[in-house]
């Protein structure tokens, strides 16, 4: 239940989906050049985002080199690097959930005290990519690796193969797709969705609805992080063998209402996360000193 060959496929597919539309898209206007950029190069894209969350557990192919080309073809349509890097710091999410500096998944102290009322909210959810991959820097920062360096020459590559082919504007296409599919969107729900409390007590939530079709099952996030190398097709197995333990806790079945709910109710704000203190001064050095889990 590990391994799920048919990773690669997808990944193949729905990179050539983003190269045709590119094609499709040459002399549109900029009403259908906007609305595709949204609904379809930004639900594609956080798509490569949740392939490469599959990938970073090694769980599209036997072998970790696999995996990690496999990670950084999907990180091609992004138009901006960054596989190498989630792969390092997502690994000690798994580990160190919630660790005070270690685990970057949490808000900072700044986010919780800036973005607390419903219009603040609302940009937070816009700029979820920008902290997403700014606030790791500023954090926990990591010196750059070789695969970190090979994932940017590739991405520089495919950019100025886009931009030969198709303009400035088919990298606009992706990268600006990037960036919306991860902010205020439906599939992006999942952000909010998995670790923010929502009911005392629980810190991690899975989503049963119709999207996890399109995000590798990411939705089964209880699930996932019981079992972390199972991989995202065979995690709605995981629920059907165990529903004692999935079934009875509260969970969702709309990312939509996770992101109203969020934006909307004053007592949930980026400081709504289970911060924990649990390294002594000298692991936390020790684990920076050795470049952190993964390299």
């Amino acid at each position: 239940m590990g391994i799920d060959p048919s990773t690669k496929y997808k990944v193949a597919f729905w990179v050539s989906v983003q190269l045709a539309s590119l094609h499709l898209l040459q002399g549109a206007s900029m009403y259908t050049w906007m609305f595709c950029c949204y609904t379809l190069s930004g639900s594609i894209n956080h798509m490569m985002t949740l392939a490469m969350h599959e990938l970073s557990h090694n769980l599209g192919a036997r072998g970790m080199v696999k995996n990690r080309v496999l990670a950084i073809a999907a990180n091609l349509p992004m138009g901006i690097p960054a596989a190498m890097s989630f792969k390092r710091y997502h690994m000690e999410h798994h580990k160190f959930q919630g660790e005070d500096i270690i685990d970057v998944d949490i808000p900072t102290s700044l986010e919780g005290w800036f973005f607390h009322s419903t219009p603040r909210k609302v940009l937070w959810c816009f700029l979820q990519p920008l902290f997403y991959s700014l606030r790791p820097l500023f954090v926990n920062p990591k010196p750059p690796t070789k695969w970190e360096y090979i994932n940017i020459a590739a991405i520089l590559l495919f950019d100025s193969a886009i931009v030969y082919t198709w303009g400035i504007g088919g990298l606009l296409y992706l990268v600006v797709g990037t960036l919306l599919g991860m902010g205020l969107h439906p599939v992006a729900g999942h952000f909010i969705a998995e670790h923010y409390v929502m009911n005392l007590g629980q810190e991690t939530y899975s989503y049963y609805g119709p999207l996890n079709w399109l995000t590798f099952n990411v939705g089964y996030h209880n699930e996932h992080h019981d079992f972390a190398n199972i991989s995202g097709k065979h995690l709605p197995d995981v629920r059907a063998l165990a529903p004692e333990y999935y079934d009875d806790i509260p969970h969702y079945h709309s990312w939509i209402k996770v992101i109203w709910d969020y934006i909307t109710n004053d007592k949930i704000s980026p400081y709504s996360r289970v911060k924990r203190v649990t390294l002594e001064e000298s692991e936390r050095e020790e684990l920076k000193r050795k470049g952190g889990l993964v390299k």
